[in-house]
């Protein structure tokens, strides 16, 4: 299984199509915004009609997890979830299956200046990642 994700201002899918505004970007901020996480997951035709799991992880470019503010305090950003992908009436061995894949993300409090790392791991392997910078805030007058 393959992915390819991109940040974007906002994502979406509709009728199996990914939708994308504003994709690309490798900088945010200062301050904290909305964005949204969107790709491909490019499911083999040997992987279709099978449970699998996405985990996407936030890290510094230290490797340390980012933490959002929820109800229980800070937590690391870490989004989790289950798919399966199943295989069309009369679909070829040896074809490949394309998910599309849009998630909101609510504001993140981002340190500026910092660099940042998002993996996408799939039944705990890493199948791809991205880095990003957070724009160092500008002095006051």
């Amino acid at each position: 299984m393959r992915a390819k994700i991109f940040l974007a201002d906002s994502a979406e899918v509709r009728e199996g199509l990914l939708f994308l505004l504003g994709c690309g970007w490798n900088e945010i901020g200062p301050q904290a915004q909305p964005f949204a996480i969107a790709g491909l997951l490019e499911v083999d035709w040997e992987e279709t009609n099978t449970n699998h799991s996405i985990e996407i992880v936030f890290e510094d470019e230290d490797g340390v997890a980012l933490n959002a503010p929820t109800p229980a305090g800070d937590q690391p950003l870490r989004l989790t979830a289950g798919f399966d992908v199943g295989r069309p009436p009369g679909s070829t061995r040896g074809s490949s299956f394309n998910l599309p894949v849009a998630i909101p993300i609510l504001p993140v409090p981002w340190v500026p200046g910092r660099r940042y790392i998002v993996k996408v791991n799939i039944d705990g392997n890493e199948v791809d990642r991205l880095r990003f910078a957070v724009r160092a805030s500008r002095p006051g007058p």
